[in-house]
């Protein structure tokens, strides 16, 4: 998977504050400075940015501005990397920040403000920071359960289809999660859990899932492309859970890439076991390239970049003027309730829900 190899492989929360080396990649061959050159703009991401050539391409040659990217690790790093440089930062625009850990980069000061051209198209449920528009979405996507078809049609059992169906008899030994201290996903799990149970039920809940054996590894690649049975990379690895705390858009990677194209994904999504995840790009304060920065995000919700996302980086436009190529639409689980939580309510119990978390579930 493009995106989950995510971040949104799986995307590491890194509380630790570590530094990290960049890597710079993109069309151009200016590599001095971050955006110093006025003709260049530097995007700061994590290891999942991806685009169309042609399309990256067109932005350049009508915008006059050449793109570096710095590939900064998985979205954790990248906005420590960004905290800690703040003022000075690396790049002109930072992309990646998801809504688990926009309060941080906001509390820092990470961001400029900046309102973008076109906003206006961007759906307003997304506009996390409408009133400052410090950061923009640019993405969304559903962190949710996945299952293996087979196993369950081969075993004459029904999918689980809620929070709730998890920690019953029948599946007992069957799911893999991520550990929510080092991924992104498993955080979005444990959020998600949080949400639905609430403050005061969500260690009770997590009690009931160890109960039930659920296996709890480091990160998404391992879980999604090693335990789970349903993937490619877990059927010639041996995977032997039918259950994985993933993404809503597994089903369109795994048919996607199959050869030949399956009518159907071989991959389900329990839609009452999601919760919803955003990814903004922001204005770096401090940008040396500030007006290129303004036109890079600019174009990050144009209609162009917006339908090319979904088949780079497996996510779904935030534009009401976006549609999705029939591809990925095809093979696509829409996820109309996903469970929510604002920022600032992420931001005042996350670390506190982490530990508790980690003590409960890993000893």
């Amino acid at each position: 998977m493009s995106k989950k190899t995510y971040p949104l492989a799986a995307v590491a929360v890194a509380v630790g504050l570590g530094l990290v080396t960049l890597s710079a990649c993109g069309s151009s061959s200016d590599t001095a400075g971050s955006g110093g050159d006025s003709k260049t703009v530097t995007l700061v991401s994590h290891d999942s940015w991806a685009v169309s050539k042609s399309v990256l391409a067109d932005f350049e040659k009508s915008s006059g501005y050449q793109v570096k990217v710095l590939k900064d690790g998985d979205a954790g790093e990248a906005v420590n990397k960004a905290i800690l440089s703040k003022g000075n930062p690396q790049g002109d625009v930072f992309f990646g920040v998801d809504n688990t850990l926009l309060s941080r980069a906001l509390d820092n000061g990470v961001f400029a403000s900046y309102k973008a051209k076109g906003l206006s198209e961007v759906k307003e449920q997304y506009q996390l920071d409408a009133q400052k528009n410090r950061v923009t979405p640019i993405d969304t996507g559903d962190i949710c359960v996945n299952y293996d078809k087979k196993y369950f049609e081969q075993h004459h059992l029904t999918p689980p289809s809620s929070f709730a169906d998890l920690t019953k008899p029948e599946y007992k030994d069957l799911l893999v999660t991520e550990n929510a201290s080092t991924s992104s996903p498993g955080l979005g799990f444990l959020l998600g859990s949080a949400a639905s149970y609430g403050d005061d039920g969500w260690q009770g809940y997590w009690k009931k899932l160890k109960a039930n054996g659920v296996k709890v590894v480091d990160g998404w690649e391992q879980a999604y492309n090693e335990e789970f049975s349903g993937s490619a990379g877990g059927k010639k690895a041996g995977g032997e859970r039918p259950l994985v705390v993933s993404y809503a858009s597994s089903p369109p990677v795994e048919a996607i890439y199959s050869d030949p194209q399956p009518k159907t994904s071989p991959v389900g999504v329990a839609k009452g076991t999601c919760f919803q995840q955003i990814e903004f790009a922001g204005l770096l304060d401090g940008a040396k390239n500030e007006k290129g920065g303004q036109a890079l995000i600019d174009f990050l919700i144009s209609k162009k970049f917006q339908e090319d996302m979904p088949l780079n980086m497996f996510v779904d436009p935030v534009t009401k003027n976006a549609t999705a190529p029939a591809a990925y639409t095809k093979y696509a689980v829409p996820v109309d309730d996903a469970e929510t939580m604002a920022p600032r309510k992420i931001a005042e119990n996350r670390d506190d829900w982490v530990k508790a978390w980690t003590s409960l579930v890993l000893k």
